[in-house]
C-alpha cells in the first residue's frame, strides 16, 4: 500500500508505469522472436529498440483513437527514417550532414505540429539507429521488418494493454471556475435589483469566495501538475490560455463589484443594458462549462450564447449614445454624464473578458473535433485556408534569431551531427550510444547541460555497478537473464520519471547489460564501454551547450517577455491611432494595425514557447512558477484591451471634429503607458531597476466627458455622439491598461532577479 502510494505521488496517474510495464511485456517477446526464431540481428536490434521507442519515448494525449492514428502516423514516418538513415549510413560525412538535417527537421517540426512535436524523440531515435549502424541496400529489408514488428505489436499493446484514459488534469477545475464565475454573476445582479435583504449580501459574499477560491484552485492544478502539464496539443494550449484569461475576467468581475452601486430609484436605460449583458455573459460562462466539461463537445449553444452577449454589448452600445445627447439638451455636467456611462463601460469591459473566455472554449472544442489529417498537419479551428497555409503560418512565428524553438532546434540538431560524426571517426564499437547520450543530455542552457552530463554519467557508472552485481548473483544463466529482463525494462522505464534522470540512466544501463548478455555473453565490461560511449556523447552535448546559446531558456524567457510587452504596447499604439488618428475613408491605419497585431501574436507565440521551454527544463526552478505565470499574464491583459479598442473602432467612419479636441488627451495617457512598458521590457533585459507603477490620471475621462458635452450642445449628430463615446471608452481601455502596472511589476521584478543568474 505504502508502495503505491509514493508511486501515485511521483507517477501522477501512473503513466509511466503504464508505458514501462507494455515495453517490460512487447519488447522482450520481440526480441526472443527475432534473434530465437527468425535469427536475424538486424531484425532482433530494429524490433527491440522500436518497441522501445513506440512504447517509453511517446504518450499521446487524446482519445484512444487519436492516439492510434498518432501512433500509425509515427510508424510510418519511422519506417522511411529506417529505409533513409540505411543508406546514408555511409560515408561519414554523408551521415552526419543526414543526422544534422533530419533533426533540424524533425525538432522544428514541432513548432508546426503538436503531434510531431510530442513524437520527435521517437522518431529521432529511428534515424540515429539506422544511420550509426552502417548498412547497405540489403539492410533495408530486415530493419524494416524489424521496425513494422515492432510498430504492429506495439500499436496492438497501446490499444489493449491497460490503455490510457484522456488525462486532462486542468479541465475538471477550469469547469468549476466557470460555473463559479457565472454563479458569482447572476448572484451579484440579484444583489444590485433586490432590496437590502442580508440573504442576497450573504449569497453574493459566498459566491465571491467561492470563485475566487476556485480560480485560485485552478491555479493551483495548473502548479502540481508536471512542468509541462497539458501537452503541446492546440487544444491543451487553449486550456492553458484558458487560465490565464479566467484569471482577467475574474479581476474585470471584482472592479465591476467595487465600482457598483445600488440604484436607489429607476434606473436608466444604460444601467438596465448592462444588466441584461451580465445575465447574457453569465449564460455564456454557462454553456461554455457544459461544453468544456466534455471532450469534444458540441459548441453551438456556446456560440449562440456569444452570439446573444454580442447582441447585448450592442444594446448597451445604443444605450450609452443616447446618454450624452440627453445630457447636453439637459445642460449636464461631465462628472454626470461619467457616472451615467461608468455602467456601460463596465458592462462592455466584462461582456469583452467573457466573450474571450467563450472563445477560448469554442476554439478548444472546435480543435477537439478536428479530424486526424488536421491536426497532422497543424491546421487550427477558425477558417484557415488549408493545411500547407496553417502550416506556413505556424512556422513563420518561430523563423529568427530571438525564437527559442528555431534555437534549440539548431543546437539539437548540430549536435546530434557531430555526435555521429565523432563516433564514426573514434570507431567506438557502439556509436549508437553516443548519439543517444547526447541527445538525452543536452539543454537549453550550458549549466543545465552541464548537470545533466554529471547526473548521465554518474547513472551510467551506477548501473554498470548494478549490472556486474547482477551478472556476479546470476552468472550465465540465460534463463534467469531473460527472467530478469523486463523487470529491469519496467525499472528502466518507470525511474526517470518516478525518481530521477540519474537512476534511468542507471537503470537503463542494467538492461543494456542483460540485453548484451543475452546476445553474447561478455560479463559487465560491456558496461565499460557504455560508459566510454555516454562520457563522448555527453562531452559534445556540453560543447555545443556553451557554445551556441548557452544562456538557455531562462535568460530566453526574459528577452521573449520583453519583446511580448513592447510588441504588446506597440499594438495598443495601432489600435489608438487607428481609432483617433486621421485615417481616410479607407482607414489607411488598419494595415497597420493588422500588422502590428500580427506581430504582438508573433511575439505571445514566441513567448509561450520560450515559457513551455522553461517549464520544460529539468533541474530545480529557483522561484514558484505562480510567479512566471504572472509574469506573463501581463502580456495577454495589454493585448486584449488592444483588441477591444481595435473591435471597437472597427467599421467606423474617418475622424471628425471630436478626434482632433481628444487626440490631446489620448496622446498624452498613451504616451505615459508606452513610456512606462518599454522602460520594463529594457529593464527586464539589462537586469536594472524597474519603473515605479504611475497612476492612472482620473480627470481624464472627465476632461473627455467635458469636451463630448460641449459638442453635443453645439450641434447633435448621432454620428459624433457614436464617436465621443468611443473616444471616452478608449480612455476607460487606457486605464485598464495602467491598472496593469501595479499587478506585473512585483512578478516582474521577482523574474528579472532570479531566473537566469
Amino acid at each position: 500500500m505504502r508502495a503505491r502510494q509514493w508511486l501515485s505521488r511521483h507517477d501522477p496517474g501512473f503513466s509511466a508505469l503504464r508505458r514501462a510495464g507494455r515495453a517490460a511485456i512487447v519488447m522482450p517477446l520481440l526480441f526472443a522472436l527475432a534473434g530465437g526464431v527468425l535469427r536475424n540481428p538486424d531484425v532482433a536490434i530494429f524490433s527491440a529498440f522500436g518497441s522501445f521507442a513506440m512504447l517509453l519515448f511517446v504518450d499521446f494525449g487524446g482519445p484512444l483513437r487519436e492516439r492510434v492514428q498518432a501512433m500509425v502516423a509515427l510508424a510510418v514516418v519511422g519506417a522511411v527514417f529506417v529505409a533513409v538513415g540505411t543508406l546514408a549510413s555511409q560515408p561519414v560525412w554523408l551521415s552526419a550532414v543526414a543526422m544534422a538535417a533530419v533533426a533540424l527537421l524533425v525538432l522544428f517540426a514541432g513548432s508546426v505540429s503538436s503531434v510531431s512535436a510530442s513524437a520527435s524523440t521517437a522518431l529521432l531515435l529511428t534515424f540515429i539507429l539506422p544511420v550509426t549502424l552502417p548498412g547497405t541496400v540489403a539492410s533495408i529489408g530486415p530493419r524494416l521488418l524489424g521496425w513494422g514488428i515492432a510498430a504492429v505489436v506495439s500499436i496492438v499493446a497501446a490499444t489493449v494493454l491497460w490503455p490510457a484514459p484522456t488525462r486532462e488534469p486542468l479541465r475538471g477545475p477550469a469547469v468549476v471556475a466557470i460555473r463559479a464565475l457565472a454563479g458569482r454573476l447572476r448572484a451579484d445582479t440579484a444583489y444590485l435589483l433586490g432590496d437590502d435583504d442580508p440573504a442576497l449580501t450573504a449569497d453574493r459574499d459566498r459566491t465571491i469566495a467561492e470563485s475566487d477560491a476556485d480560480v485560485t484552485a485552478l491555479h493551483e492544478a495548473f502548479l502540481a501538475a508536471p512542468y509541462r502539464p497539458t501537452g503541446l496539443s492546440t487544444p491543451a494550449r487553449t486550456i492553458v490560455r484558458l487560465v490565464d484569461e479566467l484569471s482577467w475576467l475574474e479581476s474585470v468581475m471584482s472592479q465591476f463589484e467595487r465600482y457598483a452601486i445600488k440604484p436607489s430609484g429607476p434606473v436608466g436605460p444604460t444601467h438596465a443594458a448592462a444588466r441584461t449583458a451580465k445575465s447574457a455573459a453569465a449564460d455564456v460562462l454557462d454553456e461554455g462549462a457544459v461544453v468544456l466539461a466534455q471532450h469534444g463537445g458540441d459548441p453551438s449553444a456556446l456560440e449562440a450564447a456569444l452570439h446573444r452577449l454580442a447582441q447585448a454589448r450592442s444594446e448597451v452600445e445604443t444605450a450609452m449614445l443616447a446618454e450624452p445627447m440627453s445630457a447636453a439638451a439637459a445642460g449636464g455636467v461631465a462628472e454626470a454624464l461619467v457616472t451615467t456611462l461608468d455602467p456601460g463601460f463596465r458592462a462592455q469591459e466584462l461582456a469583452y473578458a467573457v466573450s474571450t473566455v467563450g472563445t477560448t472554449i469554442s476554439l478548444t472544442a472546435r480543435a477537439e473535433r478536428r479530424t486526424w489529417w488536421q491536426r497532422m498537419l497543424g491546421r487550427q479551428p477558425g477558417g484557415l485556408s488549408g493545411p500547407v497555409a496553417a502550416a506556413a503560418e505556424r512556422a513563420s512565428g518561430y523563423v529568427g534569431w530571438s525564437s527559442v524553438w528555431l534555437r534549440n532546434s539548431i543546437r539539437g540538431a548540430i549536435a546530434l551531427g557531430l555526435a555521429v560524426l565523432l563516433a564514426n571517426v573514434t570507431g567506438v564499437e557502439h556509436s549508437f550510444w553516443v548519439v543517444l547520450g547526447t541527445l538525452s543530455v543536452l539543454r537549453s542552457n550550458a549549466l543545465s547541460t552541464g548537470q545533466t552530463v554529471l547526473r548521465g554519467v554518474l547513472g551510467t557508472v551506477i548501473g554498470v555497478v548494478l549490472g556486474a552485481a547482477v551478472l556476479f548473483v546470476i552468472g550465465a544463466n540465460q534463463v534467469v537473464l531473460w527472467i530478469v529482463l523486463p523487470l529491469a525494462i519496467l525499472v528502466a522505464g518507470v525511474a526517470p520519471a518516478a525518481i530521477s534522470f540519474a537512476a534511468g540512466q542507471a537503470a537503463f544501463t542494467v538492461v543494456l547489460v542483460l540485453l548484451f548478455n543475452i546476445i553474447a555473453p561478455t560479463g559487465w565490461t560491456v558496461g565499460l564501454i557504455r560508459i566510454e560511449d555516454i562520457a563522448l556523447g555527453c562531452a559534445v552535448s556540453l560543447a555545443v551547450g556553451a557554445l551556441f546559446w548557452p544562456r538557455g531558456a531562462a535568460a530566453s524567457l526574459r528577452r521573449a517577455l520583453s519583446d511580448a510587452y513592447r510588441e504588446s504596447i506597440r499594438y495598443l499604439e495601432a489600435a489608438v491611432t487607428y481609432g483617433v488618428g486621421e485615417r481616410d475613408a479607407e482607414g489607411s491605419y488598419g494595415g497597420e494595425l493588422r500588422a502590428q497585431s500580427t506581430r504582438a501574436a508573433a511575439a505571445s507565440r514566441r513567448l509561450d514557447d520560450a515559457f513551455r521551454t522553461y517549464l520544460a527544463e529539468r533541474g530545480t526552478k529557483r522561484r514558484p512558477l505562480a510567479e512566471v505565470s504572472a509574469s506573463v499574464t501581463g502580456v495577454a491583459g495589454v493585448r486584449q484591451a488592444s483588441d477591444a479598442i481595435a473591435e471597437l473602432w472597427r467599421g467606423q467612419p474617418p475622424g471628425d471634429r471630436h478626434t482632433a479636441e481628444a487626440r490631446g488627451a489620448l496622446n498624452d495617457a498613451l504616451l505615459g503607458l508606452e513610456a512606462w512598458y518599454r522602460e520594463l521590457a529594457a529593464q527586464l533585459v539589462a537586469r536594472g531597476p524597474l519603473p515605479e507603477p504611475v497612476p492612472s490620471d482620473p480627470t481624464m475621462v472627465g476632461r473627455l466627458a467635458g469636451a463630448v458635452l460641449e459638442s453635443q450642445a453645439a450641434s447633435p449628430d448621432m454620428h459624433d455622439v457614436s464617436t465621443a463615446v468611443r473616444i471616452i471608452w478608449t480612455a476607460d481601455y487606457l486605464q485598464v491598461v495602467s491598472r496593469l502596472e501595479t499587478v506585473i511589476v512585483a512578478p516582474v521584478g521577482v523574474l528579472r532577479d532570479e531566473v537566469g543568474r
